[in-house]
This record gives structure tokens, sequence and C-alpha cells, in this order.
């Protein structure tokens, strides 16, 4: 049987894992929960060592596709982990979850610690009681799990567009995940042409309107290090975190991603040229900059260049006052 714990925080955190689908979603979604410290895809409950994803995908190797989730048990629960795992997935689905068929996408929570397993069934006769047909969820301990290949881990957060079957509306069920009401869209409105031309400085407004570029090392938060969030200058959307910054040497500001995936569209653009990645707000549709793939391996591997021009600095110590409290814990 194969674990991957980290002893220094064996005291503090534990793990649980579920087989929910396509794991790209499953993980993105446990990621966005606070509470949860670290998630990794894999494969899981099935024959054989370190299969590959080629060999899961036929069925043989009987592996589930599985995230494995470790948390902080005094910020989030095992109960409602379990909770929002079953709001994720159509529990009396035999093998089928959106477009995926095969054994390897059926639903599934194993477990490490056999005093889970009461917290675990309980739950599920909670849910059961709303189905009129028997649960296809497996509640097993686990037997194996083996990394997937990193082509997968953290697959959504280096394609924020890419394939997902998970609906997230779900979070907002809970108070403290990263789906914070600040970053509702629907408290955000883009200005009208004439506000705009108003409100807004003129490279702010050429950069954010007509997809310019500022000079590099012009803006004024190329190489800033202040704790806090950067919005859209249109809108005041939150789309980056000063956590995720880093000093790129390029001369515009760089982050490793966005406070979520979804405050941030990518748009094929090829102007000047080139065929680059370019990115706008989800809102305010606000001309951001362009993201690229010579960003930390160890973050995902992204560059999103951004223009100073088309942000908005809100300090840690503000962002109360601002609005912004619930992504406090971002910054922090």
């Amino acid at each position: 049987m194969l674990f991957f714990t980290v002893a220094s925080e064996a005291c503090e955190n534990r793990e649980i894992y579920f087989a929910g689908g396509c794991f790209w979603g499953v993980e993105e979604y446990f990621s966005r929960i606070k509470g949860v410290v670290d998630t990794s895809a894999g494969y899981a409950n099935g024959s054989g060592e370190n299969p590959t994803y080629q060999e899961v995908c036929t069925g043989r190797t009987g592996h589930a596709e599985t995230v494995r989730v470790r948390y902080d048990p005094q910020t989030i629960s095992l109960r409602a982990l379990a909770s929002q795992f079953f709001k994720i997935i159509d529990p009396v689905s035999v093998n089928r979850k959106g477009n995926d068929v095969g054994s390897q996408y059926r639903t599934g929570i194993y477990y490490t610690d056999q005093a889970d397993k009461a917290v675990l069934n309980a739950t599920m006769a909670e849910v059961q009681k709303t189905y009129d047909k028997p649960l296809a969820v497996e509640l097993e301990p686990l037997k194996n799990f083996f990394p997937a290949e990193e082509y997968h881990q953290k697959y959504l957060k280096k394609h924020p567009n890419g394939y997902c079957h998970i609906n997230f509306d779900s979070l907002w069920d809970l108070p403290s995940t990263m789906s914070a009401k600040a970053l509702d869209p629907t408290r955000y409105r883009r200005p009208d042409d004439a506000t705009l031309r108003r409100t807004l400085s003129r490279e702010a407004y050429e950069v954010t309107q007509d997809a310019g570029t500022e000079r590099a090392f012009s803006g004024a938060f190329w190489n800033t290090t202040e704790a806090g969030i950067y919005v859209d200058v249109v809108t005041g959307e939150p789309l980056f975190s000063s956590t995720d910054k880093f000093a790129s040497g390029c001369g515009w500001p760089s982050f490793t991603k966005p406070i979520d995936a979804a405050v941030v569209t990518e748009h094929r653009d090829e102007s000047h040229g080139m065929v680059r990645t370019e990115l706008r707000s989800r809102v305010g549709r606000s001309h951001l900059g362009h993201v690229f793939d010579d960003g930390p391996s160890d973050k995902g591997g992204l560059r999103y260049c951004i223009n100073s021009a088309a942000l908005r600095f809100i300090a840690l110590e503000d962002m109360d006052k601002e609005g912004y409290g619930d992504l406090k814990h971002l910054v922090k």
C-alpha cells in the first residue's frame, strides 16, 4: 500500500481520497476549499503498480481516477468535505460522469483511517434519503494510490479553460472557500465607454479598451512586493494575489496564476505577427496582457504577464474596508 505523507505535518493534517470522474475538475474543486492544504490527481484501488494514464483508460487495471485531498481538520471537517463531494457527482450513476464513461470514472471514497468510516457512512446515509436508487459510490479503505503523470497535476490551474465536468457553484455553500463573495461576478459592472473615458487614465484606457501595452519597466506594479490583491481597474473584480506574484525580470507584473480560474478569460491573439494567448477580465472584458509557458515550473509553469495600467492594488490592511475581506486568506 502506498501512502504519501509529510512527517512534520502528520499530527496536524489528514487525508481522504475522492473518485468522482475526470480528476481534473475534482482536484480543482477541492483545491478551492479553505482548509485543503494539498491535492494530487492519481489512480487508486486497482491492480498493479504505477499504471500509466493509457493503461488505466483501458479499464483493465481496475484503477479509478482519484484525487488525494490533504486537509486541516481544524479548518474543514471530513463531514463537510464529503458533503461537498456529493454535490459534484451523480451518486447513482454507474461508471459514468459527464462525457466520461468507464470503470475508471466510477465514484468512490477511499479512507486511510478506520475511524473515518463512521463519518462517511453517516454522510452517505443522509444522501441516500434523497434517492430512490441505491448509491453507486464505493466506500472502501484505500488499497493503493499512484500519482498521475505531471501533465494531469493541477491541470485546470495550468489550463483554466480546459475540459471540466464539474459545476463549481456549490462552493458557495462553504463561506470559507476561495469562491468567496468577493468573487461573485454579479457584484461587478462594466461602465459605459463615456464613463471609462472620464474615469480612467489615458494609458489605462488604451491598455484595457484598445489592447495596448505599456512600456516595460514603466508600470506602477512591475516590481512591487507588498501584500494584497490586484483588481481590474475597470470593475474592481479581484484578479491576482501578491502571493502568486514573482520577479520574472520581464518588466511587467508577473503572476503564476489568477485568484480563481474563472476571473480571467483566454483568447487567441494573432496580432504583431505572433500567435499568443491574450488575457481579459471576466466581467469588464478588459485587456490585461498575455500568458506564457515560461513561468516557475514548481508553480505550474505559467507566467501571467499583466499590464500595471489594467490593475488597481488593494493592500492587505485595506481589504476589509474595500470589501475584499473574505479574500484575505489568499494573501496571508
